[in-house]
């Protein structure tokens, strides 16, 4: 049946299928033809981080003006195409412990809520990552609470879980990355293994509850512990099936190539691409991303850009060096030009009057500024998306000397629905409008 000239509210659709199916935003939603007593349905915001480690060229990095219309530096240029729907800060700080590995508080702690005297088994000020703290309040919307991924191409991971792992859901308990796109392929929309699931998870649940009038009162607290678990699993697994329709329509087909062969180009493209979907499909509001682990030794390819592997680390502790630093200011420019081929493909999914890139606060940035100096002043950070109107883009917005990152931060939480007025060692809301 074909509506003409019909509208529909989300929510009447929901209602009028009887089940709790949460749908794209669609045309026949959109605000024009909607009943001037009924409020306009608004895609949610959604919060992406896409991370780079060991720094930047400095030099190259910061452009020469601030405000509306600065002229971009030569590491940015890649985001001329998308710069009306971009932002740049600067001087932004971080706290750093001394005494403790440089890169791997870097990457571990960059998104972290911990204080300076909050520290891990490892010494490192690591409590809940920003991006767990929006999950808690968008992941009661969504199938996934948060989706973490890693282009990490080496098969043996010679380095500590701080390397390779950039959220964490509280002190010491990391969410760990997946760097397999055909892993996050089929944990993302293959239905038919979460449907099997289920019916395990029946089994499992219903022999549990036979035992608890056999159980005193410690067991009885921890049975309820596992039922609350269950319960995730299940509510996830139901908001899979309900999306399954509307990820039919899409065709998708798993990623063809093992993620060992893959250029760098390709792997970054690939994961962006699945968090990409999984955003817009609303599975997830909340996503982070590594190009690739913090301070790894391993040569790394990179295809068309060096004819030789390389290893980013040592290049960074060798900046003296001209070529080196030539060099290093191509691997930034690198980064940034995947980051922007990702904004693209964002601005290019519609969402009733808006893109998806207009409804999301993605992130660029680094957990250390210069890896060659192990410092945590003055942080890249690029934020494409305006979240939904309340970010003001193509602007320069440089703080005060030791204003810290805490403030952008808290700034994004509040955007995304998170009631506080506090985020680490912030001293207020950054204002990004």
């Amino acid at each position: 049946m074909i509506l003409k000239n019909k509208t529909i509210s989300r929510r009447t659709v929901l209602r009028g299928f009887g089940a709790a199916m949460a749908l794209p935003f669609l045309e026949i939603m959109e605000k024009h033809g909607l009943s001037a007593k009924e409020p306009q349905s608004k895609p949610p915001v959604r919060a992406a981080f896409f991370y780079i480690p060991n720094g930047v060229v400095q030099k190259t990095w910061h452009p020469a003006e601030t405000g509306k219309g600065y002229q971009l530096s030569p590491t940015l240029k890649p985001l001329e195409s998308v710069r009306k729907k971009v932002s740049l800060y600067t001087k932004l700080d971080r706290i750093k412990v001394a005494g403790t590995d440089g890169h791997a508080q870097a990457g571990a702690c960059w998104l972290s809520s911990a204080a300076p005297d909050e520290l891990s088994p490892a010494g490192y000020p690591l409590k809940k990552t920003l991006d767990q703290i929006i999950a808690s309040e968008a992941g009661k919307h969504t199938a996934f609470r948060s989706l973490e991924l890693s282009c990490n191409p080496y098969e043996d991971n010679r380095e500590s879980v701080y390397f390779d792992n950039i959220s964490w859901y509280g002190h010491g308990h990391v969410a760990r990355s997946m760097r397999d796109p055909n892993e996050v392929f089929n944990r993302l929309f293959a239905t038919k293994e979460h449907a099997d699931h289920a019916s395990v998870l029946d089994l499992v649940k219903d022999d549990a509850k036979a035992l608890n009038k056999d159980l005193g009162k410690i067991d009885r607290r921890k049975l309820d512990e596992y039922f609350d678990s269950v319960r995730t699993v299940e509510r996830q697994i139901e908001r899979i099936k309900e999306r399954q329709t509307e990820l039919d329509k899409l065709d998708l087909e798993a990623p063809a190539q093992p993620w060992q062969v893959l250029r760098r180009d390709e792997f970054i493209q690939v994961m962006g691409d699945l968090m990409i979907l999984a955003l817009q499909t609303d599975l997830t509001r909340v996503a982070t991303m590594m190009t690739s682990p913090e301070r790894w030794g391993s040569p790394l390819k990179v295809h068309g850009l060096f004819e030789k592997p390389i290893q980013h680390h040592g290049m960074t502790h060798n900046q003296g060096n001209e070529r080196v630093r030539t060099d290093l200011q191509k691997l930034d420019q690198f980064h940034v030009e995947q980051f922007a081929r990702l904004v693209k493909k964002m601005d290019a999914i519609q969402e009733g009057d808006s893109t998806l890139l207009d409804n999301m606060i993605f992130t660029l940035g680094s957990g250390i500024s210069a890896g060659d100096l192990h410092v945590y002043t003055d942080l890249p950070t690029v934020i494409a998306g305006t979240g939904g109107g309340k970010i003001s883009t193509d602007h320069h917005l440089k703080s005060k000397e030791g204003t810290p990152i805490a403030n952008l931060f808290l700034s994004i939480a509040q955007i995304m629905g998170v009631k506080t007025d506090r985020f680490a060692d912030s001293t207020g809301a950054l204002n990004l409008s």
